[in-house]
């Protein structure tokens, strides 16, 4: 086993997941993964194979975020419902030797695509990457909540109405300065909050790099990072990953905006958003409201990671800084969207 340089004690964890994970023994390494900002995750190699545990950070904690066994109960679940995820192997308590909650999945290999341009790729596997995360999309969102144990994994009522307050309050318990762009949008989707009558299981933070791939095929291994999953509007998953199309390729958030996507063999926002359609059966008449939506909500989230980068608590401190500091450009693309300027 290499020297201990992880701020847990590695004897007392392999002693743990001795306990918790099937089949598991001979302990020998634990490396942290140096990609994701919220739940730190290690590749746990062992004789008995490789696996991924994903656990709460340290530190103090805003209320409700980083419920990592919430990850592993909608994994699981879906995992039995024919959505492709991670296999759960195991869940210790907050009470665990790591002095944090986690769970233990299997590792899953192939290929992740960090910018979405797939410029190593051909424009017929582009195509068929892209036509994969859409139909993954659609699998998810057409399984039955109650047929997969998931009726309680969300809360009653309007989805986004919930959200707004969920994301407004944790904005104003992260925040850094004052952005007006950000002031003016949560009024406006206070004001204007879309009529919510569709339930699905949503991943919350649908995009590519939570994807896993196959590595000779454009097909769709297993979705990862389900820390925001919940019951809600379908929707919001799609316009949420339709940000990338109109977030700039030369931001810290490898967008599409600015590339020539009929050139690469990348559907457009249209004919990618047309083809969930034809896959679902979804009616979609208020996309402003839900991109609008979208926007603010990752404004909100990446204010939240910068503070805690600069409290001492994110797992990529360089890259929350660059992600915090984008969140005053997410809040005026909103705001262009809301005055139809984009």
């Amino acid at each position: 086993m290499e020297p201990d340089i992880l701020p847990f004690d590695i004897e007392a964890l392999a002693g743990e997941l001795h306990e918790i994970v099937p089949g598991f023994s001979g302990l020998h390494v634990v490396e942290k993964f140096n990609t994701g900002q919220s739940n730190p995750t290690y590749r746990v190699k062992a004789d008995s194979g490789v696996y991924v545990l994903r656990a709460k950070p340290p530190g103090k904690l805003l209320k409700s975020a980083h419920q990592v066994d919430r990850e592993y109960r909608v994994m699981k679940a879906l995992g039995e419902q024919g959505v492709p995820v991670p296999k759960m192997l195991g869940l210790a308590g907050e009470d665990s030797s790591i002095g944090r909650m986690y769970f233990v999945m299997e590792l899953v290999e192939g290929r992740i695509f960090w910018d979405p341009d797939l410029s190593k790729l051909d424009n017929q596997e582009r195509a068929g990457i892209y036509d994969a995360m859409n139909e993954t999309l659609a699998r998810l969102h057409m399984v039955d909540p109650e047929a997969a144990g998931l009726g309680d994994f969300g809360r009653p009522g309007n989805y986004f109405a919930r959200q707004i307050s969920r994301w407004r309050d944790q904005y104003i318990a992260s925040k850094t300065d004052e952005i007006e762009a950000m002031n003016r949008l949560m009024s406006w989707l206070n004001d204007n909050v879309a009529e919510d009558d569709k339930v699905a299981v949503v991943h919350g933070d649908y995009r590519l790099d939570n994807m896993i791939f196959a590595v000779k095929e454009p097909k769709v291994l297993a979705l990862i990072d389900w820390e925001l999953s919940t019951l809600g509007n379908p929707l919001a998953d799609l316009s949420y990953q339709c940000m990338q199309w109109r977030l700039p390729h030369d931001s810290g958030f490898r967008g599409l905006g600015g590339l020539d996507r009929k050139a690469l063999g990348i559907p457009t926002e249209e004919e990618y958003v047309a083809k969930y359609v034809e896959r679902t059966g979804a009616k979609i008449d208020n996309w402003t409201f839900y991109l609008a939506f979208s926007f603010f909500r990752l404004a909100s989230i990446l204010q939240g990671v910068y503070k805690r980068s600069l409290d001492g608590n994110a797992s990529n401190p360089e890259r929350a800084q660059v992600m915090g500091k984008s969140v005053p450009m997410m809040a005026e693309m909103a705001v262009k969207i809301i005055d139809g300027k984009s």
